[in-house]
């Protein structure tokens, strides 16, 4: 991974209130990243309940081990996102290996790609609430409101070409929760699936 700035101020100062043991900044963070861990973890297991589950297991474990976040390995809100992603697909893997093993039927493969599925779309979920929101705006109108680019500029009160522009930026961006090297990690933090 190549060499970072130093994080963000906020993400510094809650490892260190963590570390501390501040009820507070665990309600702050649950405040800032709930919404996010919930998405990504229903996006991977597809079940609200199992979610829900997730969701409680991502921050019992930022309690439990404050010192896991480096700082110096990206944001604290990547960080935050990979270990959703990691503690979904596990529990992915267990529910589905069991569900093939009580059918008796079924195959690895099947589970793997179940897997890789699940991942992309919750990489593509993260990336999309990740991007600047000029970029998300404009995909939002071409592809949920099925906007072409002129619409699109119009709607977003710019030029024609800085609405292509900011299409072609995101749609780029999207393209990335296709990347091989490391299957559904959100970006910036490393850790395959």
């Amino acid at each position: 991974m190549a060499k970072r700035d130093a994080p963000p101020r906020w993400d510094r100062k809650m490892q260190q209130r963590l570390a501390r043991g501040e009820a507070a900044a665990l309600g702050e963070l649950y405040d800032r990243f709930a919404s996010l861990v919930h998405g990504l973890a229903h996006r991977v297991l597809g079940d609200e309940r199992a979610a829900d589950g997730i969701t409680r297991d991502v921050f019992a474990h930022v309690w439990e081990h404050p010192d896991a976040y480096d700082p110096k390995q990206g944001p604290l809100r990547t960080w935050v996102a990979t270990l959703t992603h990691r503690l979904a697909v596990q529990r992915l893997r267990a529910t589905e290996t069991a569900a093939l093993a009580r059918a008796g039927h079924g195959s690895t493969e099947e589970l793997e790609r179940k897997v890789r599925h699940a991942s992309v779309a919750a990489r593509a979920d993260y990336i999309v609430q990740s991007m600047p929101v000029p970029l998300r705006a404009a995909l939002e109108l071409a592809y949920f409101q099925r906007r072409d680019y002129r619409q699109t500029a119009a709607d977003l009160g710019v030029t024609e070409d800085e609405a292509r522009r900011r299409l072609r930026l995101g749609l780029q961006l999207l393209s990335t929760a296709h990347d091989t090297a490391a299957p559904g990690a959100p970006p910036g933090y490393g850790g395959a699936v």
